[in-house]
């Protein structure tokens, strides 16, 4: 099937603009509408789209999954795909991954990760590795936002640092966005942001869920502890 520009281009014309990431209540649409818009991408671009997705979103992201199976989806993504753009964003977005399970498994207490361990994926694996007790691992040129993200994780402010990482992953598909406007890789970045939006409106109703599970399973000496916590966040 032969791709039709005109056609990429009425599919973005007709999409509705994404409001500012965290002042949006709702997605622009719903996966459901914007799944029917996708059918007029051609097979193979959609098979793109697929892999894509599959790395990168978290719908597509089971609790789960380890971090080797995780990183074995990029693999697997960039093994198939030949678009430059959209091997640039899934490696963007798995350097911003590998950055922040880096400072959870050190707050952890764990060790630097063996050579060859599938803990993390992009350019930066091994320099992390050698830098592993340096709090921003000497990446703070490269990934500026590095230091907050280790204090908001000292802290303990899940949200703050999980609106830092939806950031981060928002501003890496808007410098992308600005050489694409009217093609399949915009018609990408909009799915990817579409996911971002739909993750960052359902913090709420994931938050209740996982609480209500904490105090649900805690006993009864427990629940001033997770109560307490509760009015902290």
């Amino acid at each position: 099937m032969t791709r039709d520009p005109n056609a990429y281009t009425m599919l973005i014309s007709g999409l509705p603009r994404p409001e500012a990431l965290f002042l949006a209540k709702r997605p622009p649409l719903s996966r459901l509408k914007l799944d029917r818009r996708l059918r007029v991408l051609t097979s193979e671009d959609a098979a793109a789209l697929r892999l894509v997705e599959r790395a990168l979103t978290w719908r597509e992201m089971p609790m789960t999954l380890t971090d080797g199976e995780i990183v074995a989806r990029a693999k697997a993504a960039m093994a198939q795909l030949e678009n430059e753009t959209l091997r640039l964003i899934i490696r963007d977005r798995f350097e911003i991954r590998t950055c922040v399970v880096a400072l959870r498994r050190r707050q952890r207490g764990e060790p630097a990760p063996a050579p060859g361990t599938p803990w993390g994926f992009g350019r930066w694996v091994a320099h992390i590795a050698r830098h592993w007790g340096e709090t921003t691992f000497r990446l703070d040129n490269v990934f500026p936002w590095l230091r907050e993200a280790q204090r908001l994780l000292e802290a303990g402010e899940t949200m703050a640092l999980h609106r830092l990482i939806l950031e981060q992953a928002w501003k890496n598909l808007g410098r992308h966005a600005g050489e694409h406007e009217f093609d399949f890789e915009a018609v990408v970045i909009y799915a990817l942001k579409w996911d971002i939006v739909d993750r960052w409106v359902r913090r709420d109703s994931e938050a209740a869920a996982q609480r209500l599970e904490e105090l649900t399973g805690a006993g009864l000496g427990d629940y001033a502890n997770l109560f307490a916590r509760g009015q902290r966040g």
